[in-house]
């Protein structure tokens, strides 16, 4: 089985893979002190609950924006699975497509693998809009080759943001709010982040296709995907694990070599 790690700034995410089918996926929040120990055994016994060994890993891949935990994990893989990682980004690891941007080496590994998982899956031109910390949009052409993008501040950031600099505003869950006009603080603070974020991702989505010259499908991911995706047309596709599919796309693109 593929141990697929997919490290991002508010949580990892690890997946066995059996094949195509996911054995088994768990969350941990990020924390650079956590150490492989640590991992290992929290993550060993999750396994052992579904009846997964240790020895039926036999390979590993890390995507990571967080640099400082990529250590930590490769030490996990090396430890506890006695494989030596794959790590989106190191010298060696093949992508099999082009990273059209000025400077290749500051994009995200999470962005790159959902260009690749994308493509494997709708074709493309593509924009993947993916609702994590942050919200990137980013550009995948029919070639698969990564174009580019936009980041926007993530959801949940821009509401903690509101609550932090202002003194009389609480801090809110996000919701689709029943009005546009809010008839208190909560309501509106609600109405401004939701749709204030389904026109983001509209106005984004148009600029994006006419600076592109061509109609696009748009794949969204994330956790707070399916909530906007119910009041856009604009979103065609729903990618829950899109990230992880691209990790594995990436692993079976290496290991054919």
């Amino acid at each position: 089985m593929l141990l697929a790690i997919d490290s991002g700034n508010t949580n990892i995410v690890f997946a066995l893979f059996d094949g195509e089918q996911v054995r088994g996926e768990w969350r941990s929040s990020t924390d650079t002190e956590r150490t492989a120990d640590e991992f290992g055994v929290w993550l060993t016994q999750l396994m052992a609950m579904q009846d997964i060994e240790r020895k039926e890993v036999h390979a590993c891949i890390i995507a990571s924006v967080v640099p400082a935990m990529v250590f930590a994990l490769k030490q996990l893989c090396r430890r506890y699975f006695s494989c030596e990682a794959l790590v989106v980004g190191d010298e060696g690891v093949q992508l099999g497509i082009r990273v059209l941007v000025d400077q290749p080496e500051e994009v995200g590994a999470d962005r790159l693998v959902n260009a690749i998982g994308a493509h494997k899956f709708y074709q493309g031109p593509l924009i993947v809009i993916d609702f994590g910390t942050a919200t990137t949009f980013d550009v995948v052409d029919e070639a698969g080759n990564y174009c580019g993008g936009a980041i926007a501040p993530g959801v949940n950031l821009s509401l903690e943001a509101l609550h932090t600099a202002a003194a009389k505003l609480p801090r809110v869950a996000i919701g689709r709010p029943r009005a546009v006009i809010g008839k208190g603080t909560v309501p509106a603070m609600r109405s401004g982040v939701y749709w204030g974020y389904v026109g983001l991702i509209e106005g984004l989505v148009k600029r994006i296709e006419e600076e592109f010259g061509a109609k696009m499908v748009v794949v969204a991911t994330g956790g707070l995907a399916p909530l906007f995706a119910e009041s856009t047309s604009v979103i065609n596709h729903l990618a829950k694990d899109l990230t992880l599919r691209g990790l594995l796309e990436t692993y079976h693109r290496n290991s054919a070599q």
